[in-house]
């Protein structure tokens, strides 16, 4: 099966750190997401945002960005989602939300997310993952109950993104596996159930007007 994992940031650099914190958490849980999928990993640097916001289907398919068309394929053709974010004023990244606000909610419909977030200070973004629960749920890609969660995270991995010499690798290996092993029981549950049965028969996708999830009227 295929995963996506999304770096939630588009800093060059994590200042005062040389490196970018969110490149190191890739690199770690690539590992063990690399164990259970075929795994590729999202970077915002590479989507540069417009000046005029435009989600991938608000274009017809003869105008669409190509790189935006590549990657909502990308996002169809992916079993599972790994969503990596730092935090800002309590709130997923805005780079994050940018990137992922491009594409329609049926691309990650019926399928799981795992929620990794980061700090150079002692809570690892968990207000983030708080507010990341109901956007991921909006995209249809329910995120699954274990979070993972890296405080001083520039103490935790090196810039090459390996633990450094004081942390005890076995037990963040246990850490990440319990996030990673869940997200492999929804993901095939997910693709099993897709196969048997196609979700979208069972509940459309909204590709005309917001207004076709309104409730009747009194």
């Amino acid at each position: 099966m295929k995963a996506l994992m999304f770096l939630g940031s588009r800093r060059a650099s994590s200042p005062p750190q040389p490196s970018r914190l969110g490149e190191r958490i890739c690199t770690f849980l690539s590992i063990h997401v690399g164990e259970r999928f075929e795994i590729q990993i999202i970077d915002p640097l590479d989507y540069q945002p417009t000046n005029i916001f435009k989600p991938t289907f608000a274009y017809n398919q003869t105008s669409k960005p190509h790189q935006l068309g590549h990657l909502e394929h990308l996002i169809n053709e992916a079993d599972a989602y790994v969503m990596v974010s730092p935090e800002y004023n309590h709130s997923m990244s805005p780079a994050l939300a940018d990137l992922l606000n491009q594409f329609p909610s049926s691309a990650f419909s019926f399928k799981p997310s795992l929620i990794a977030t980061y700090s150079s200070g002692q809570w690892g973004g968990t207000c983030a993952a708080v507010g990341m629960r109901t956007f991921l749920s909006e995209l249809g890609c329910l995120p699954v109950s274990a979070m993972l969660h890296f405080p001083s995270a520039d103490h935790v991995f090196a810039p090459d993104g390996k633990l450094t010499q004081h942390q005890d690798p076995e037990q963040w290996e246990h850490y990440a596996r319990r996030g990673v092993d869940q997200l492999y029981w929804w993901a095939t549950a997910a693709a099993l159930q897709r196969q048997a049965d196609d979700p979208f028969q069972l509940s459309p996708a909204f590709t005309r007007t917001p207004a076709a999830r309104n409730a009747p009227e009194a």
